[in-house]
Formats: structure tokens, sequence, C-alpha cells
């Protein structure tokens, strides 16, 4: 089911009838392109999804306000009684214990945002709030590629690089429930800055918008390539494309994006021992470009007891923190 900006999409059987036999929970996917919202069922399973550009310059205020007509729209003809809550998934820091959002470089003025104060008070119901990279984790644990493990790590890689840990079959939570910063881990002391104000950070060098400046700044002395030509307008996504159309640059550019992730993700084998590592996010969708480098830079780094642990693409794609957000509710962890 995909949904564009603006765009309302419903499942069948219609989301009336399975309202009669299914909990139902809305998840709120707050992202820095789009904030989206989903009626989803105790399965796991989308009812209705949509979407709207999330709207960063009009600050907090504005972006409740979209999330307010998202949730009109995805509930329409449910009744309030048969909703267990709202769950959102947001980018941190965040305390989601309080409800708030502490920070988000990325969002200008989105500091200390009471975000569940303000939805529960507006929607007249209960909100949880949960870091993005958790809430996909969560998802993907409870439906999809992580289901019936006990130990994984999901890494989602797109703007930025977050993730979640699921332990002993708890979710890792730590102090302040802010484990999981994954993209906030040093892989590289002297590598380039990071909007958190520190140098060599994994999302810094291995996210897609780090792949996308490092294919701005290549295709600029590439005359060859076929990216030289998109110039200002190279993206993760465009670099994607090309490698798959054969362009030698692209490929190089990937190949380095795989041993990047690799590197980081041989780091969290020897931290967190899982069953398996998923990826998801954006980049994810080059998943079997990347996977090979990945694992060869896995076998390189990691100690001989990580070496076999496999790392699979998240079966949730983009859906991923929407379910896991619902699962707040539905699914107390």
């Amino acid at each position: 089911m995909t949904t564009r900006p603006g765009q309302t999409t419903r499942d069948t059987p219609t989301a009336e009838a399975t309202a009669l036999t299914s909990r139902l929970a809305v998840g709120i996917d707050l992202g820095g392109t789009q904030v989206r919202a989903a009626l989803v069922d105790d399965s796991g399973r989308l009812l209705a999804r949509a979407a709207a550009r999330t709207d960063i310059a009009g600050r907090p205020r504005a972006v409740m306000r979209q999330i307010e007509g998202l949730f009109a729209e995805v509930t329409n003809g449910i009744e309030t009684r048969r909703l267990a809550g709202i769950g959102v998934s947001a980018p941190g820091p965040l305390d989601s214990e309080a409800g708030i959002v502490l920070g988000v470089p990325t969002f200008p003025g989105w500091v200390d945002v009471p975000v569940t104060a303000w939805l529960g008070d507006a929607l007249n119901l209960s909100v949880t709030l949960e870091n993005d990279g958790v809430a996909a984790a969560i998802g993907e644990w409870r439906f999809g590629a992580g289901r019936g493990l006990s130990d994984f790590v999901y890494v989602t890689v797109s703007t930025g690089i977050g993730g979640g840990v699921i332990a002993d079959g708890r979710v890792l939570r730590g102090r302040r429930r802010l484990a999981g910063a994954l993209g906030h881990v040093t892989t590289a002391p002297e590598g380039a800055a990071c909007a958190c104000g520190n140098r060599g950070c994994w999302e810094a060098q291995a996210s897609g918008t780090a792949l996308g400046t490092r294919a701005r700044q290549r295709a600029a002395l590439m005359p060859a390539s076929s990216l030289f030509a998109r110039g200002a307008a190279i993206d993760a996504r465009l670099v994607v494309e090309a490698a798959r159309e054969g362009d030698a640059l692209a490929a190089q550019l990937v190949a380095e994006e795989a041993e990047l992730l690799g590197i980081g993700i041989a780091n969290l084998l020897h931290l967190f021992s899982p069953e398996a590592v998923v990826l998801g996010g954006g980049v994810s969708a080059a998943f079997d470009l990347l996977q090979p480098g990945i694992l060869r830079t896995v076998q390189a780094r990691a100690l001989p007891p990580f070496r076999g642990v496999p790392v699979v693409a998240a079966q949730l794609g983009q859906n991923s923190g929407l379910v896991g957000a619902a699962c707040l509710v539905l699914q107390r962890d």
C-alpha cells in the first residue's frame, strides 16, 4: 500500500468491519520529510494510512495540527471508544516516559515539546511517545524480520542512522529510556562533522545524507559518470539508481557505503550479540547491492563467534515505524 503526501488509502476488509473484531490503535510516524498516520489492528495490519509533507517551517504546533488532521483521516468512520490509543514515533533525543521531545537538531524550535500532552488534550485519547528507531524495532520484532527472536538489533539508514535493540526478549531502554542512539557511535574519530556537534559519528559517515554528500563531491570531478549532470540534485536514491544502471562511480560509492555500514554493524555485534541485525530505512531499498559488502566487512572485522550473525532487510519496509508506534498501545512490551 503506497501513500503519497496528502493521500489516504484503506485496505480491505474495511476498517469499520475490522473494528468490530480487532483491537485498534493509531500509529504516527514523524519524520523530517513526511508525517504519516495509520490505523493498525492487533495483527499488525494497516487498515488505513495517510501522509503529509512535514511542516517543519511551521514549528511544533503546526506539525501537531497536521497530526490531528491525519488522525481524522485514518479514523474516519471509527468510533473513538474502539481505539486503544495513539502511539507516536519521533526522532530524538526524547523523554518517552514524560512524553517530551527534548530536541531534534534538524527540527527548528523542537526543544522540550510536550507531544503526548498536546495530542492527548486535542484528541482525547492516551498517547505514547517513542524514539523512531526503537518504534521501528518493535514493529519488526512483533510482526517483521525479528519475529520470534529474543535478541536482535534494528538499524534504520535514511536521512540519519538510528535504531533499537531487543535484548533477552525485552526492549533495551537504558537511563531515561535513551538507549539505541546507534547513529552516534563513533566509527571514524577524524571523520565527517555530525549534526550533533561531534565528528565521525556512524550517522555522519554512513547515512543516506552522507552518501549523497560524498556522491556530489565525487561526481563533480568525474564528467564520465551519469551522476555528473545531476549536480546538486544527487542524493542516495539517485546513486543507487545509477549503480543499478552500471555507472562505475555509483557502484564504487555503494561499495564504500556497504563497508561503512559493515563497520558499524560489526560494532553492534560485539556490543549486543544479537541473533540477527535488521536493516531498514530508505537506504535499505538497495539492500541487495549492500548486503555482500556488509557481510565481507563483518567477516573481516568481527571476532569469529559473531561472524555468522545474519544481516537481513526489514520485512515491513517503510511501515516499520507506523506498526511499531501502534504496538506501543496494542502490545505493551
